[in-house]
């Protein structure tokens, strides 16, 4: 396996991912070290409990993305780093523009120097499907943190670094998402689930498959790829029969920033796009060097492709739906 005798930075890695992917690289991996690079202590005391058993190869390092020297002291030694902090909700972001720029954009920026100036060898930067066609200041500000993430493989001069994207939506019954929210209401006796629209659709994705779309790219990645699983569509009024069959689902209204369907891959994209088994590659524009020149293997996508929660061709019933949410408890 490609962590196997491998030292991994992860930022923000006392959130969902962070924990997913530590469980995974120990249970299927071989890692020399795995370090959590956050900025809340008490996660991080959680975090340590949590994973006791590991205690000899886990570390833990108080520290902001936007700190850029105390990144540089955290990398030392690190041959991977997996970045996944972010200002993440939309309404704070959109409350809170500055600071969404500082983490996501100038956060962005002080990972990529620090790992230029350190000798990392991989960085794999989590992005999201608000980043494709922004609605949002968050999908803006991840949308220029993908640019920077791509445009990074230009200064790696000799070295071997570098840069890819991985994108996915949000992940089922993480903090924040519909799951939870549905299930607090359930828990509180109500017969009713809104639904803010009810066309609206999403993709599927456990954290399992989100770590290790990142592992992909980490095997398989040389400069500048986007990296996008292919994963089933669901209604959000057959999610809403899923866990409270016969429930009425009066409609509330579109939130703003929100977005009917969810994209990952757009018509512009096309082009650049090549399908694979179980994932798509959206390869970069441009080539730095012969060394980082992208050799698809895969199928070139036709004109006019785009990879929308509302086209897809496969799409989870109601009885699926409930038999993936009894395996995330």
């Amino acid at each position: 396996m490609i962590l196997d005798g491998k030292t991994i930075l992860i930022t923000g890695g006392t959130g969902s991912f962070g924990k997913a992917f530590v469980r995974y690289a120990f249970e299927h991996g071989d890692p020399k070290k795995l370090i959590i690079y956050s900025r809340d202590e008490f996660k991080q005391f959680n975090m340590q409990n949590e994973f006791a058993e590991y205690k000899d190869r886990l570390r833990f390092f108080i520290g902001d993305v936007r700190d850029g020297d105390r990144l540089r002291r955290a990398l030392n030694g690190v041959d991977y780093i997996i970045h996944a902090a972010a200002l993440k909700q939309v309404p704070a972001c959109e409350y809170n523009p500055n600071e969404a720029i500082k983490t996501n954009i100038h956060g962005a920026m002080n990972v990529i120097e620090a790992a230029l100036d350190t000798g990392v060898s991989k960085v794999v930067a989590l992005s999201t499907d608000k980043a494709v066609n922004p609605v949002n200041l968050y999908g803006g500000t991840k949308l220029v943190s993908d640019k920077l993430f791509i445009a990074a493989n230009a200064y790696a001069g000799p070295s071997d670094i570098c840069f890819s994207i991985v994108r996915y939506g949000n992940v089922a019954g993480s903090r924040g998402s519909v799951i939870p929210f549905f299930k607090q209401k359930i828990e509180n006796g109500e017969k009713a689930l809104p639904i803010t629209d009810l066309r609206m659709t999403r993709f599927w994705i456990s954290l399992k498959e989100g770590v290790e779309l990142v592992i992909k790219a980490l095997e398989e990645s040389k400069g500048g790829e986007t990296f996008i699983s292919k994963i089933p569509s669901f209604k959000i009024t057959d999610l809403a029969e899923a866990m409270l069959p016969g429930c009425e689902k009066p409609e509330v209204g579109i939130r703003e920033g929100e977005k009917l369907h969810e994209i990952m891959v757009t018509v512009e994209d096309a082009p650049n796009t090549y399908e694979y088994e179980k994932h798509f590659i959206i390869y970069p524009q441009m080539v730095w060097s012969s060394r980082r020149m992208p050799s698809p293997t895969g199928k070139r996508v036709p004109e006019g492709f785009s990879y929308s929660s509302g086209s897809n061709s496969e799409w989870l019933s109601v009885e699926e739906i409930r038999e993936r949410l009894a395996n995330l408890d």
